[in-house]
């Protein structure tokens, strides 16, 4: 052995050597987080060395994580998720600044530029917030999702085996919670009550819940009709899909059928290669009827006064209904306070992040409901558009949108052009994914919580590296194993 490994070696045994006296005098002192250290040190090694692995564990990790502090006054964080997007984040930025890596490609792409605008436009909000504070915090935690998740994804599923793990990783911690969560509802009677919070730890409400089981239903059905897929992975997938739809019938949640419905004629326009054109006559059509007729289909809505129910037939009824139902109703409050906060500061809105501090002046009598409050401390403003109109202006509504069409238009373009087998499957289940995401986002918004916002940023990777590196032959990258 050389006098460099042997000095290499007592480097090395030294460190270790003031790292277990550090711990352990931490410890004797009662001061028990020391005892993480070694988890730390761990992360830290992985993440040097095998950047990949990590940022697929947070796929593991993420329906499991628990937010901690989430009902006090002081800062709430999704353990272990947000911690480990942090560092990932930091190391990503380090390399990125020293020596970037990413494809000039992948910056040129129309999902990443709408990315790049979105973001651009939530710092500059960021900057005239009337809660700087807490914009500055809202935009930092966008971008642990975003750089992490999104801009280093592309290059991490360049592989597609890598796709595969990812939705595997997610889909089985999701599969324990959804174990937990049916036992807990089993023991209290499955009522529709209990369905909006036997989940919790893992999720705060049945809302949330069911949007990422939502998400994760057409790339699993897409991975069993795959002729590629193997038989053990076939069984897997299939009972993964009928167990995904088992969980989201029993969470009661309506705007997840609603996203699921829509995803299903999304696939029959695909499946059917049904024209563009034809899609948007339909579209307009539909649209133009509803103008016609507003008058009367808002005397129709009016008159439904059928409330959630455990009869699933009752409760697609109260989906419609906006004179009883509270779910509804506050759903519309929150609605017209952002809009009343919006005519305010029209251009640059309130701040990223702010909405729930100032909705509450806005909310009107008549409107509020049983589950208003006159302090307005009860969340966002249950929309990834309006929420954004009222926090960023008519920009932050504007660059949600464009990354939605953007998202839709370049996915549909890449699949049109692919050959079939595995890639043209993988496309057509993640878009079916994020439309379920995309539609759900009108009732509701979850991509300031790392449970909707590693699978919405990750989905949105997986079709920017399959369009650039797979969906065509001169540009496919030979795979890593």
């Amino acid at each position: 052995m050389s006098e460099l490994k042997k000095s290499d070696f007592r480097i090395f045994y030294g460190i270790s050597f003031i790292f277990l006296v550090a711990v352990l005098y931490f410890l004797s002192k009662e001061q028990y987080w020391a005892a993480a250290f070694p988890l730390l040190a761990g992360i830290i090694i992985i993440a040097l060395f095998s950047l990949d692995k990590l940022i697929l564990s947070i796929a593991f990790f993420t329906p499991l994580a628990i937010v901690i502090n989430d009902k006090s006054d002081g800062p709430a964080i999704s353990l272990p998720t947000e911690p480990l997007l942090f560092g990932i984040m930091l190391i990503a930025l380090f390399k990125l600044l020293h020596r970037n890596e990413i494809d000039k490609r992948i910056y040129r792409h129309p999902i990443t530029i709408a990315i790049g605008c979105m973001m651009a436009w939530k710092l500059f909000t960021t900057i005239t917030s009337t809660l700087p504070m807490v914009s500055l915090k809202n935009f930092i935690a966008q971008c642990w999702f975003v750089i992490p998740i999104y801009l280093l994804g592309t290059q991490l599923f360049i592989n597609t085996k890598n796709i595969n793990r990812f939705l595997w990783l997610y889909c089985f911690s999701l599969l324990i919670v959804i174990g937990y969560t049916l036992t807990q509802h089993a023991a209290h009677g499955w009522t529709q009550d209990a369905a909006h919070w036997v989940m919790y730890p893992f999720y705060n409400d049945h809302t949330a819940y069911a949007a990422a089981i939502a998400m994760f239903i057409p790339p699993a059905i897409a991975i069993t009709r795959m002729k590629e897929t193997l038989p053990l992975e076939k069984i897997w997938s299939s009972f993964v899909t009928l167990a995904l739809f088992v969980a989201i019938v029993l969470s009661y949640t309506r705007a997840a059928w609603i996203s699921l419905l829509i995803a299903l004629v999304c696939s029959v326009v695909y499946f059917f290669k049904i024209k563009f054109w034809k899609v948007f006559l339909a579209g307009g059509a539909l649209l133009s009827l509803f103008m016609v007729f507003q008058s009367d289909i808002v005397m129709k809505l009016e008159k439904n006064r059928q409330d959630s129910a455990t009869d699933i037939n009752k409760h697609l009824q109260s989906i419609s209904n906006i004179s009883t139902d509270a779910s509804n109703l506050e759903r519309i409050n929150r609605w017209h306070s952002a809009m009343r906060m919006w005519r305010i500061h029209p251009f640059l809105g309130w701040g990223p992040g702010t909405y729930q501090f100032h909705y509450a002046p806005f909310q009107k009598s008549d409107e509020m409901t049983i589950i208003s409050t006159n302090a307005g401390n009860r969340g966002n403003a249950h929309s990834e558009y309006i929420g954004p109109l009222a926090e960023s202006g008519v920009l932050g509504m504007a660059t949600m949108i464009m990354l939605l069409i953007v998202t839709i238009y370049s996915a549909t373009i890449v699949y049109s052009r692919t050959p079939e087998g595995k890639i043209k499957g993988y496309i057509l289940g993640i878009l079916l994914g994020l439309i379920t995401y995309f539609v759900h986002g009108t009732l509701n918004n979850f991509l300031d919580t790392d449970k909707l916002a590693v699978p919405f940023w990750a989905f949105l990777a997986m079709l920017v590296s399959l369009d650039v590196y797979h969906s065509r032959p001169a540009t496919i990258k030979k795979q890593p194993a």
